[in-house]
């Protein structure tokens, strides 16, 4: 039995679930959801520690500072509190509870910001007060995950691989969009080693990220105000972008048969649903990936009266085209 000395040394990278028996698409998710932070922010929030660490950058007395809307403060929460940082995240208002709760269990700070920027809006908003952090005190360190290289170099090393060594015959990997982290790990991976695997981003409507206007989004993880510095749009062959409201009926089809995922797996796989009903032939094989479980959604996602709230009930309705489809096929 494998001993674990620190938690950040564990995660699980061979989990996948087969969607097949739901959505009758040989579509398959990669679960990152099961590691102590709970999602896969784990993974660059180490690679991002580290390069800092090795560059000098962090150090005895170091207090780290990060923007997120949730799952990478909760990593970085844990990886501070493992080294003995001082952690402040910043956050805003669409962060929800059972994180924040979360990463003041690990000893973080939590500070949420409640006004957006009127441009930049609250990514736009978080940054400019993490920014006047590091201002105020030079031992204050912005690990800065929308730029910083270990971003993406922790998904190159990872996930890619991962992916890769489960399905040889790959057609098609699609990844949800919100750092673009994982995205461009992945994609410059098997850009480099498997060319003929297409890949396609999955963007949240309301984000920037491609190019889309601006509007309100409400569901934390994919998307953002502002274009990620870590973005090369000539790894992505296309892109889907999801409507929320199909990220709240995916979950929720989800969780009708078992599997209980936060809203960037109800956004992803919606996206590679999309792509393949409109591009595919039935007989591709299809992964995404699954960054998180739905536990801290429990107050969103899924509960009726903040869908109701926050979309309309046509939200709470099944996806009925999908389903008659999937039972058309089996």
């Amino acid at each position: 039995m494998p001993v674990i000395t620190a938690p950040h040394e564990f995660d699980v990278s061979d989990l996948f679930v087969d969607l097949h028996p739901i959505f009758a698409r040989h579509l398959y998710l990669k679960v990152e959801g099961f590691n102590f932070a709970g999602s896969i922010k784990l993974k660059a929030a180490r690679e991002i520690v580290a390069q800092a660490e090795a560059a000098g950058v962090l150090g005895p007395g170091s207090t780290l500072v990060e923007s997120s809307s949730g799952n990478m403060g909760v990593a970085l929460s844990m990886l501070a509190a493992n080294r003995g940082y001082r952690f402040v995240c910043v956050t805003d208002s669409r962060c929800n509870a059972a994180t924040r709760r979360t990463m003041e269990a690990f000893g973080a700070e939590v500070h949420t910001i409640t006004e957006p920027h009127p441009v930049d809006g609250f990514l736009g908003a978080r940054i400019r007060y993490v920014q006047e952090m590091c201002a105020a005190d030079e031992k204050v360190v912005w690990l800065n995950q929308y730029e910083a290289p270990g971003n993406w170099m922790a998904h190159y090393r990872t996930t890619g691989p991962a992916i890769a060594d489960r399905f040889p015959e790959l057609d098609i990997l699609v990844i949800g969009a919100g750092t673009t982290g994982t995205l461009m790990g992945c994609a410059r991976y098997f850009h480099e080693h498997r060319p003929d695997v297409r890949v396609v981003a999955v963007d949240s409507i309301g984000s920037v990220t491609f190019g889309g206007p601006p509007s309100p989004r409400h569901i934390p993880g994919l998307g953002t105000s502002i274009r990620p510095g870590l973005l090369d749009e000539s790894f992505v062959d296309s892109v889907v972008h999801v409507d929320e409201r199909d990220t709240v009926r995916i979950c929720r089809q989800l969780a009708s048969h078992g599997y209980h995922f936060g809203g960037s797996t109800g956004t992803a796989v919606a996206g590679a649903l999309s792509w393949l009903r409109d591009n595919a032939e039935r007989g591709v094989t299809a992964v995404t990936v699954a960054p998180d479980l739905g536990e801290r959604y429990l107050d969103t996602i899924y509960d009726d009266n903040w869908v109701r709230d926050t979309f309309d009930d046509a939200a709470l309705a099944g996806d009925d085209e999908e389903r008659n489809e999937g039972r058309a096929a089996r």
